[in-house]
């Protein structure tokens, strides 16, 4: 199985660029192809034999690594699975692009393999890293519903049959976007904590544009995808955990601005998830509706 890395970088972290780079190269198995998207801003200090795209503006998450897939051909077909890495990421092991062949390998519909992401430090794997409802065995691998955008492996099958990630989203949620298209084409999801990525414990609100695109994303992640019942139960759902969770007034200010947005602003293609799927998610553990 040929496998392709798709990194996109800002251009402020190259000695952990670099880093993450030679650790794709030392992955065992047969040599890993790496792209470098500068999202923004020009790729510089890569090893030799790594390409690099520049873009004149930063596309976004989901618009940079679709450009990285694109640079493997259509749909990335130009090899069978894709990996995507935080470029402040590293592979600590050097067995885990082998084992990723493996798991595809041993299961044909299995499209999307989510890492399990630790602390280089501590060794602590955040919560929020563990992509299912039950969280607290963070070494309990399993069938999940979504994947960690930075840290996972891509059948690149899945894009010609669900499409690739929603350039419009531009940060959050992306990943849940493309996870619900894949299940709707009939692939399954696995979280693997053999697989693991090393990265700096973190908040996501660490970021200006958090609570914004959180919300307004999360309405569009509704509109595009939920049957119509369940699209204002689920933002229900999710409004209620909001307050319950007692945001500051300007995080709670700014979540209400993009809740408006979400649906003010146009949201892409709809293309509502079969009555089956909604099963299948519900029968995963998580049903669309949290």
């Amino acid at each position: 199985m040929k496998l392709g890395a798709v990194i996109i970088t800002m251009g402020n972290r190259p000695d952990d660029l670099r880093a993450l780079i030679d650790s794709v190269r030392k992955q065992d198995g047969d040599p890993i192809d790496v792209v470098v998207v500068g999202n923004g801003a020009p790729v510089t200090g890569v090893p030799e034999g790594v390409r690099t795209v520049d873009l004149p503006e930063n596309l976004g998450i989901p618009g940079g690594r679709n450009v990285g897939i694109e640079a493997f051909g259509p749909n990335g077909c130009d090899v069978d699975a894709l990996l995507f890495l935080d470029d402040d990421g590293l592979l600590p092991n050097t067995d885990t692009a082998e084992l990723v062949r493996e798991a595809f390998a041993a299961d044909p519909k299995l499209g999307i393999i989510s890492f399990r992401i630790a602390d280089p430090d501590t060794g602590v794997t955040q919560r929020r890293h563990v992509p299912r409802l039950r969280a607290s065995d963070p070494m309990r691998s399993s069938r999940v519903t979504t994947f960690l955008g930075g840290a996972n492996a891509v059948r690149t099958k899945v894009f010609a049959d669900a499409g690739q990630l929603p350039g419009e989203f531009f940060y959050a949620h992306e990943e849940t976007d493309l996870a619900w298209r894949a299940l709707d084409a009939g692939w399954m999801i696995d979280y693997r904590s053999d697989m693991v990525l090393f990265h700096p414990a973190t908040a996501p609100s660490r970021h200006a544009v958090y609570h914004r695109m959180v919300a307004r994303n999360r309405v569009w992640l509704a509109r595009r995808n939920l049957p119509a019942p369940l699209v204002p139960l689920y933002l229900g759902v999710w409004l209620l955990l909001t307050l319950a969770r007692r945001p500051s007034v300007p995080a709670l200010k700014a979540w209400f601005g993009g809740f408006k947005e979400g649906w003010t602003s146009p949201c892409g293609p709809r293309r509502p998830m079969k009555w089956r799927t909604v099963w299948r998610l519900t029968r995963l553990g998580r049903p669309p509706v949290i």
